[in-house]
């Protein structure tokens, strides 16, 4: 109740512009999940993260040209490189590979326990301080994706390989948001949504060989799955995801992030037919709960105003 009235606030608080970036951002990146599940019927992962970003570095191309953009300075070129291979090419690449045993709810939960790895990388390089509440939240998200792992089968326990790789994509896409912060300031938020695409898209190139292989044969539906994912969630989101960070504050923002697994249950179910296991459920529910606390209890505010981009996730 705490977290929907604080939403609530938030829609009244937020300025109409950030409003609707954010809404823009959150459907595209629900729907993910059953998208690329749909398109691995007919691609490998890498191959369908590679085509996924080869459209979305096209579309970014063509809106760089149109607005004339600069390219970023030399100096800034490995940092750039660094964090888009973790924030982009290791993110996708795990998420997709892991959306081949994972259903697509618990994937989706899993991804946003990625503020529990944001608050533990502010506590341990940035100083950020954590309440008894804070440490309290991680420890209850952590056993929700517990259950998620061994939850994932119906009428089996066992341990699920593919929910590591997932949550490998929230510790990757997590110290991209953290450590973008001095890029972000230094380029504007369009500006680096685009640099960084095109950057994480570089190193994808080495999946290349057997790409036009699977293309021909895939179906028309998966190739169009492909091309969505390049463009909305990948080009259109990432971009409209920043720019709201950009000119709201981050708690705002973020706090939409809550509803993103809970659209993503439901899409999966009307996409795909996916009915998630009771104990999957559960631990996803255990997994919010922990999440929703470690963000609304657990954090000690401190003297200086939260910079944008401190609790990012990516799709």
């Amino acid at each position: 109740m705490r977290v929907l009235v604080r939403n609530v606030v938030t829609i009244q608080t937020m300025s109409s512009r950030a409003l609707l970036a954010t809404l823009i951002t959150i459907l595209p990146w629900s729907s993910v999940y059953p998208i690329i599940k749909n398109a691995l019927q007919d691609f490998s992962p890498v191959h369908l993260v590679l085509l996924r970003f080869l459209v979305a570095s096209a579309a970014l191309l063509v809106y760089a040209l149109a607005t004339r953009m600069p390219l970023p300075t030399p100096q800034d070129w490995w940092p750039m490189l660094g964090l888009s291979l973790l924030g982009i090419s290791i993110y996708h690449t795990s998420l997709s590979t892991g959306l081949q045993s994972v259903a697509s709810g618990p994937a989706a939960i899993l991804i946003a326990c990625g503020p529990v790895f944001v608050a533990l990388m502010s506590y341990f390089f940035m100083g950020e301080r954590l309440s008894a509440l804070g440490w309290l939240g991680i420890a209850i998200a952590f056993f929700g994706v517990a259950l998620i792992a061994v939850g994932n089968h119906p009428g089996r326990f066992r341990f699920e390989p593919g929910a590591l790789l997932i949550l490998l994509a929230a510790l990757a896409t997590s110290v991209y948001f953290v450590f973008q912060r001095s890029l972000v300031r230094k380029y504007s938020a369009l500006q680096f949504t685009v640099y960084s695409i095109w950057a994480g898209t570089l190193p994808l190139l080495v999946f290349l060989p057997g790409l036009s292989g699977e293309l021909t044969k895939a179906s028309a539906a998966s190739v169009w799955s492909a091309v969505y994912l390049g463009i909305f969630p990948s080009a259109v989101a990432y971009m409209t995801w920043n720019y709201a960070l950009s000119i709201a504050p981050a708690s705002r923002v973020t706090s939409f992030l809550y509803v993103s697994p809970i659209l993503a249950y439901l899409l999966a179910y009307l996409l795909r037919g996916e009915v998630p296991t009771a104990l999957a459920l559960v631990g996803g529910a255990v997994a919010l709960v922990g999440v929703v606390v470690l963000n609304v209890l657990g954090k000690v505010k401190a003297a200086q105003p939260q910079r944008p981009g401190a609790e990012g996730v990516n799709r």
